[in-house]
């Protein structure tokens, strides 16, 4: 197994990784160095890691050092330490749950006592809880259910390992669909439904290509009641800019809201001026948590 890191000053971190990100969907480790250096490693067989000119190009002109070597075979089990809990507080307590995400090898029961736990191991898949833009979405889905009951069709755009359709599954939602182009995302994000007992329809999608099942026109084969898709979807999207922007091409009409996430704080106005043109769709609210951002889009009347 080889270890293939990056290494690049603090200040271009954010930028960096969302530019990683597209090439290693699957995450990326992040450790801070010293002398304000943040290191991102990709681990994988040789055939499967990202080329040196990609690489070196995502990065561009950010790149301090790029490193590789073997690591031991205990790899894995290191690597779990990357992986903690995390608790997203509800903003309405006594109706709207707080969200605990853990992965499998922490104990259950850190959390706030109202908190629904969500139990998920991220395999190769993208989405631990950990992540910035990961949490940012959660936060703005709980507002989303404190606004409003939790119930209707939702679909996850870029699901990887099921997070947020658990999530939104847990919170009433139904039904859920997650979308993902990646085999490794498909298989974890279906795995991790299972193990949370929620039922997620999950699929290998291209947005680029393949047709989105989001109307109550075109169920795309889920099952649900006429009176469930008599409403419009919600869909949450933790992606990168340029497939938010396919996304917005890609839909067929625009959703009840949409949660959107994975964007630089630089990105969010270009991203609400496309979904406001294409579907009429408005601002809710954005947050921010350092360079990362996440958006809530409603429907226009």
């Amino acid at each position: 197994m080889i270890r293939l890191a990056v290494r690049v000053a603090g200040a271009d971190a954010e930028i960096v990784l969302a530019e990683l990100l597209e090439l290693a969907p699957g995450g990326v480790e992040e450790v801070a160095l010293e002398e304000g250096l943040v290191e991102y490693a990709v681990y994988g067989s040789p055939g499967e890691l990202p080329a040196l000119p990609d690489l070196r190009a995502a990065v561009g002109t950010a790149l301090v050092e790029v490193c590789s070597r073997e690591v031991a075979d205990d790899w894995e089990e290191r690597w779990k330490q990357f992986h903690k809990p995390v608790l997203i507080d509800s903003p309405a307590r006594g109706r709207v749950p707080s969200l605990y995400v853990r992965p499998p090898w922490e104990a259950s029961g850190g959390g706030a006592a109202e908190a629904v736990e969500i139990v998920l191991d991220p395999g190769q898949a993208f989405g631990t809880g950990g992540h910035a833009s990961t949490q940012l979405c959660l936060g703005l889905l709980l507002e989303l259910v404190a606004s409003e009951p939790g119930e209707g069709p939702l679909l996850d755009v870029g699901t990887g390992s099921g997070v947020l359709a658990i999530a939104a599954a847990k919170l009433g939602y139904g039904p859920v669909i997650g979308l993902d182009h990646d085999r490794e995302s498909v298989r974890a994000a279906g795995e991790n439904a299972r193990v949370n007992d929620v039922s997620i329809d999950v699929r290998r999608r291209d947005l680029r290509a393949d047709p989105l099942p989001l109307t109550g026109e075109d169920r795309g084969g889920v099952s649900g009641s006429s009176r469930e898709w008599e409403r419009r979807p919600v869909v949450v999207a933790n992606l990168l800019r340029p497939l938010l922007l396919d996304l917005a091409r890609a839909i067929p009409s625009a959703p009840s809201h949409l949660l959107a996430g994975g964007l630089l704080v630089g990105e969010v106005d270009e991203i609400v001026g496309a979904y406001a043109e294409r579907h009429g769709m408005y601002e809710r609210e954005r947050r921010q948590s350092g360079e990362w951002a996440a958006v809530w889009l409603r429907a226009g009347s």
